[in-house]
């Protein structure tokens, strides 16, 4: 698999790693949204309040260990560490319009 990301889904895991949470918010599209375990962070103030309780806040650090786009989908599988969650996740990118429409964390079975 390839590494490359689309630049929208690089903004997001580099402003993560930067801790910059405005720059985390600006990726997504103003109806975008965080599914993490399918709870569900819609809209600006959602990706923001995940932002603060789960990623940025939880002084999280995101590697892209495998990733592979076709066409506006992007699946990876990821390194997580934080104060909430340390491991290996899949994740799912959905870019529309230049900006995020959605990143989801599914659930593992």
């Amino acid at each position: 698999m390839s590494m490359s990301l689309p630049a929208e889904a690089q903004a997001m895991v580099d402003a993560i790693n930067d801790a910059d949470t405005e720059a985390f918010v600006a990726a997504f599209a103003p109806d975008g949204f965080v599914s993490d375990w399918g709870t569900v962070y819609s809209g600006a103030d959602g990706v923001r309040r995940w932002a603060g309780s789960d990623a940025i806040g939880a002084g999280a650090r995101m590697t892209v260990l495998s990733a592979e786009t076709d066409g506006s989908t992007t699946r990876i599988r990821f390194g997580w560490r934080s104060s909430v969650f340390n491991g290996e996740s899949d994740g799912i990118f959905v870019v529309s319009d230049g900006r995020l429409a959605s990143f989801t964390i599914p659930p593992n079975h």
